[in-house]
């Protein structure tokens, strides 16, 4: 007997939705990447790593060599050809679920790349913190680290050295930020190779550090929650006050403690940053003696916070 899959008109708008979500994100997170090569990073020899900064390198380079392109071969047209091998790898490694927006992500920031390019030519804008290179180091920073972020989050990648790092965080398990700083740090050596320039070296890597770690914090986002563990025999009361007063639930989990080994109950529970002081004052009128522990929950995955998110292997 034949078995037709009958799918669910409400299940194909969610996907739609979701792939429109996607695209959006990509086309944002590339002309945030964008801007900041063009607007902070390549008017000071910027080399932050990543395929743009070896296209930046030999936008210098070529400059005055092609009579088509007299101030250099364009960063993204550049980009663009390097990123063609980079995307095979992508497509092997991540499947073809992100080969379109791999596709999405390079192409757009290509032409967003070129485009700015174009307009800052033409209207005869330089840099936007033209005569403070730190300051440009530091925005351009959070604005690349934003628009990695974005595309990361919509599960996409911009080829370049985003896959090489994917990589080495899904064989290494390490994050992401850190296997592009790494990656990144390797490509910025180049820089000081073709420009004999140790400042902006040094700026460059400054950059690939900063930029690395503010793609977790956009991709994690802030803590602002905290993971308690409460030791206390007066265990009951404090966990009746906390569902009753804070709304929150909590888990018993059993100890023993390491001194005389007494059988304990430890409370756990997650809390937001704003219920600490709250919390503490429960436990102090409960039983002041009671040990408490607090530490950042950087992500919290599950009901009363953030939803589960189906990643793709």
């Amino acid at each position: 007997m034949e078995n037709n899959k009958i799918e669910s008109p409400v299940l194909k708008q969610e996907d739609r939705k979701t792939v429109i979500l996607s695209v959006i994100k990509i086309l944002i997170g590339s002309f945030f990447v964008a801007a900041s090569f063009v607007f902070f990073f390549t008017p000071h020899k910027i080399v932050p790593g990543g395929v743009y900064g070896i296209a930046i390198v030999i936008h210098y380079l070529t400059e005055g060599i092609f009579s088509a392109f007299p101030s250099g071969l364009p960063v993204g047209t550049v980009a663009l050809l390097f990123n063609i091998p980079l995307v095979i790898i992508a497509t092997c490694s991540f499947g073809k679920g992100y080969l379109a927006r791999t596709i999405l992500t390079f192409v757009s920031t290509a032409v967003f790349t070129d485009l700015l390019t174009w307009i800052q030519n033409y209207f005869n804008v330089g840099a936007l913190a033209e005569n403070d290179i730190l300051l440009s180091c530091i925005f351009g920073s959070a604005i690349l680290g934003f628009g990695v972020a974005m595309v990361l989050k919509a599960k996409g990648t911009g080829a370049g050295t985003d896959v090489l790092a994917k990589l080495l965080t899904k064989k290494t398990k390490i994050a992401v930020g850190y296997t592009l700083i790494i990656v990144d740090s390797i490509v910025v050596l180049s820089g000081l190779i073709a420009f004999h320039d140790i400042e902006a070296t040094m700026y460059s890597l400054f950059v690939a550090f900063f930029y690395g770690k503010l793609v977790d914090v956009f991709m994690q986002g802030l803590s602002f929650n905290k993971a308690v563990f409460i030791v206390s025999n007066n265990y009951p009361e404090i966990g009746r006050q906390i569902l009753s007063e804070l709304h929150r639930g909590g888990t018993l989990l059993h100890g023993k403690g390491l001194f005389n080994g007494d059988e304990k109950e430890i409370l756990y529970t997650v809390l937001d940053n704003r219920q600490i002081s709250r919390l503490r004052s429960i436990v102090h009128s409960v039983d002041p003696a009671a040990f408490i522990t607090i530490i950042d929950a950087q992500e919290i995955i599950g009901l009363g916070f953030k939803p589960t998110d189906n990643e793709e292997d």
